[in-house]
């Protein structure tokens, strides 16, 4: 396992991903990349979302749910796999790898969101990841979603003080529909 991919195993969707998948509809698509051990799967499925799971880990891709797509792919190695697809919604956790950020907007229908959630700087006095290479610099999660066209909707950045505290930045971003808003209000946290 390399620094770029925490060492946590938790078996329960975090609450920022299970919040912001609430209002997607029964039968649209859902990518969990990176999924590890499925958690987010899990609740997607639940939902009624057909998910296409991706992760460089074969054994635990097997050990998905039956009716979720998977693909065992090295997503920092090898070609990007998904430019003929769109996804309603967009699931990345405890995952970074910048040279594909800038993709995953690409890959959004219109309407659809991007639910991104993992550590920053300053997370290495808590533990992995520490490398720089995998920690978010200040606003960085913001900054790369605006750029890449999307509309944010949420976003949060600070001590996350759960079972295994780290230093985190979340986000959910909407790729915009052409002539419409987002109907709520942008929602902040710093802490």
């Amino acid at each position: 396992m390399t620094d770029a991919h925490t060492p946590r195993r938790e078996a329960r969707p975090l609450p920022w991903v299970e919040r912001w998948l609430q209002g997607c509809q029964p039968g649209q698509q859902m990518l969990d990349l990176a999924c590890g051990s499925g958690r987010h799967v899990q609740a997607g499925l639940a939902l009624g979302l057909r998910v296409l799971a991706v992760d460089r880990n074969a054994q635990a891709l097997a050990r998905l749910p039956r009716g979720t797509e998977t693909l065992c792919a090295d997503l920092e190695g090898q070609a990007w796999p998904f430019m003929d697809r769109r996804f309603d919604v967009i699931v990345v956790t405890h995952y970074l790898f910048r040279p594909r950020l800038a993709l995953l907007a690409g890959l959004l229908a219109p309407g659809g969101r991007l639910i991104y959630s993992t550590f920053a700087h300053g997370n290495a006095r808590f533990g992995k990841p520490s490398n720089p290479d995998y920690l978010l610099a200040e606003g960085e999660l913001w900054a790369r979603a605006r750029l890449a066209g999307l509309s944010v909707i949420a976003y949060e950045h600070g001590l996350d003080p759960g079972e295994s505290p780290a230093i985190v930045q979340r986000l959910c971003a909407v790729r915009p529909i052409a002539g419409q808003e987002w109907p709520g209000q942008l929602e902040l946290a710093f802490f």
